[in-house]
């Protein structure tokens, strides 16, 4: 029996970067493209929200929540939902995965409620099938960090307890860590999956850090380039619409300032929390484009050091390359110098090979050494073999051209040995040959 495997993770600001991994709007190098058409949206989007990030803002924007939303505030908590890896291949082999979903999605609405559920996404381009869940973290119910009525002091006036607000720290609370995790594996139960061992050390690394050392192996940093490129052009994107929204709250504001006498309530209720937190997004956004910008320069410095290496080693094996070639046309010339007979034997060499004598009856030829022999010699001119019963094969210098030799069988050239067994095949088969016959295909001996 495999493990259920419950992994929370608190996201700040609109969580972007996470939101193109998930919708693979840039593609991981550890995800298998051909199957990523297999990926599903499992939790369909409200009218007029077209992503996660979207679905992030809109929840916040819809819950009702009055006090205002810090800069650094926690405002999504990712979830990751999935089991061992054998385990889930065996649900999904069974037909299973789509049941396996339906009840990680029940577990995840009514743990975290469901309006506060706004994406799930089941990814099968993976190693391990897996779910990404986005959760908001809208509470209600008195603070957990509320102050305390203590005698002797003023009493704390506490605040309407159904009132809505977004507080990530009571979702994530030690104790309701551990309760997740039990009530988990208890819906998981069906499908063969257990809990985890309970206070076990070991310790979850952060989908962002997985990622970053999956990036830092890859070997090509022109891939890291392109996608830092296009996290930079999707961030100022973003910060374009932001500064429009921005621009659009603040003439409303100067709007009604003109026209109504009640111009300060109306001041502060649109240009007042909206405005500031568009504001304080529209800032982190600078920051994350500056930190892009920082990052590609980065990258395409480091790039440039390995194109001068990659040069470098180039030249080395250019400059290795022409002197073996140097060391070899020198030798060539010593052996021109000192062995000249060599150039005018390799052929003669190549010729024995060819008719039929054998390596070692090559090598007693080339050096002048008379070899006898029995057997069948092959004429390519003729294309026939021809028999002979005792020979003697020597090679000869040739008087008329110095430097050259040529191959003589029983002390003729091995050409009119050939003419002159062939002749005697004619004979016998009593063929009288004219003069200028071609040897005709098929004769044999």
């Amino acid at each position: 029996m495999g493990y259920a495997v419950l992994h929370l993770e608190k996201a700040k600001g609109a969580d972007s970067g996470m939101s193109a991994h998930i919708e693979r709007t840039i593609h991981p190098d550890n995800a298998d493209r051909t199957r990523t058409h297999l990926n599903r949206e499992l939790i369909q989007f409200p009218e007029k929200v077209g992503n996660r990030t979207q679905a992030i803002v809109h929840r916040l924007e819809t819950a009702g929540v009055k006090r205002k939303i810090g800069t650094n505030q926690v405002r999504a908590i990712r979830v990751l939902l999935t089991g061992t890896n054998e385990d889930i291949k065996r649900i999904e082999a069974n037909g299973q995965l789509s049941d396996w979903c339906e009840d990680n999605l029940q577990w995840l609405r009514e743990t975290y409620g469901e309006k506060n559920v706004v994406s799930a996404v089941l990814h099968m381009d993976e190693k391990t099938p897996h779910i990404h869940a986005t959760i908001i973290p809208i509470v209600t119910g008195e603070r957990r960090k509320a102050k305390q009525q203590q005698e002797g002091k003023k009493k704390y006036r506490k605040k309407n307890l159904q009132s809505v607000r977004l507080c990530a720290d009571d979702v994530m609370a030690r104790d309701k860590l551990k309760h997740y995790q039990d009530t988990y594996a208890e819906a998981m139960s069906k499908y063969g999956l257990q809990r985890g061992i309970d206070g076990s050390i070991a310790k979850h690394i952060s989908t962002s850090e997985y990622y970053k050392d999956m990036i830092n192996q890859q070997e090509s940093i022109q891939e890291k380039i392109e996608v830092l490129l296009q996290q930079k052009g999707e961030a100022q994107h973003q910060l374009k619409q932001v500064k429009g929204e921005i621009n659009t709250q603040k003439l409303k504001g100067a709007a009604v300032n003109a026209t109504t006498a009640i111009a300060d309530g109306v001041s502060s209720l649109l240009g007042g929390s909206k405005v500031k937190r568009l504001e304080a997004e529209n800032g982190q956004l600078k920051q994350n484009v500056e930190g892009l910008q920082q990052q590609v320069k980065t990258e395409q410095a480091e790039q440039k050091k390995k194109e001068n290496r990659h040069a470098s080693e180039i030249n080395k094996l250019g400059l290795k390359h022409r002197q073996e070639i140097t060391q070899y046309d020198e030798k060539l010339k010593q052996i021109d110098t000192y062995f000249p007979d060599v150039k005018g034997l390799l052929p003669i060499a190549n010729q024995c090979r060819e008719i039929g004598f054998t390596e070692e009856m090559t090598r007693q030829l080339v050096n002048f050494q008379s070899v006898r022999f029995r057997g069948k010699l092959y004429s390519k001119e003729h294309r026939e073999k021809f028999k002979t019963e005792h020979s003697k094969a020597t090679i000869e210098r040739n008087p008329k051209q110095q430097g050259k030799f040529h191959l003589c069988i029983d002390g003729m050239p091995i050409l009119e040995w050939f003419k002159k067994k062939f002749q005697e095949i004619k004979e016998k088969l009593s063929i009288v040959p004219k003069e200028g016959d071609i040897p005709q295909k098929g004769i044999r001996m």
